[in-house]
């Protein structure tokens, strides 16, 4: 492990309070902050300023997918609120992903695209009439990410071998789906611990229900954090 990970914790919440509550326990030394669909949906830009002005760094997951006018609107907006990661999905093709580019005007801000979500596997592929393997899909659209000049992919955590090679060397792996143990209920079909992923070459792991169920958030996240950083 010669380069550090980062983590960033998914806060998903419809309650402002409760994510409040939840941010205060975590240190911003060491995680940032994963704001969905859930808690933005709830809360609005308001919580993304809040968390911001705490000192974390913001992974907006809102995975854009529309047509391209709209996606670049979007990649405006969110833009501006100074995030440090906003994301589309690659599914959405490339001239999407072109559009999504050019409406992000901060350098600063990293643009990502998702592949396959950790929860689809092979029947998941067959039922929606994709063709090939998961492997064959992640890597297209992986490809089709960096051809679009996005700064990294989302993934899970063992796409990552099979496709690293055909990628660009400063490409970003950002892998949801980060396992401590058995959850009861899982809807994560593609998962991995964080010594894994690490192996595998993520680049960002995003955990969230193993650190925010947590009795004490922080010392599960200082947990994850020394064992991949030490």
């Amino acid at each position: 492990m010669t380069k550090k990970t980062n983590i960033f914790v998914a806060i998903d919440t419809q309650s402002q309070e409760k994510a409040k509550k939840l941010i205060g326990q975590l240190n911003n030394k060491h995680c940032g902050i994963k704001i969905g669909k859930e808690l933005f949906t709830s809360c609005g830009p308001e919580i993304v300023q809040w968390v911001k002005n705490e000192g974390y760094e913001v992974f907006l997951d809102l995975k854009f997918h529309d047509i391209p006018n709209t996606v670049m609107k979007a990649c405006e907006a969110a833009s501006r609120m100074n995030v440090d990661i906003i994301n589309v999905h690659t599914l959405g093709g490339k001239e999407m992903m072109l559009a999504a580019k050019n409406a992000v005007s901060n350098q600063q801000i990293k643009l990502i695209g998702v592949t396959l979500l950790t929860c689809h596997d092979q029947n998941f592929m067959t039922e929606v009439n994709l063709s090939g393997t998961i492997d064959e899909c992640v890597k297209k659209l992986a490809l089709n990410a960096a051809e679009s000049g996005l700064d990294g992919i989302v993934c899970a955590a063992p796409d990552i071998p099979n496709i690293r090679q055909y990628l660009p060397n400063n490409f970003m792996f950002i892998t949801p789906g980060i396992r401590l143990g058995k959850i009861n209920n899982d809807d994560q079909k593609r998962a991995a611990n964080p010594i894994e992923a690490v192996n595998f070459g993520s680049d960002i792991l995003v955990i969230g229900r193993p650190i925010t169920g947590n009795l004490n958030p922080q010392e599960a996240l200082l947990r994850v954090h020394n064992q991949i950083n030490n």
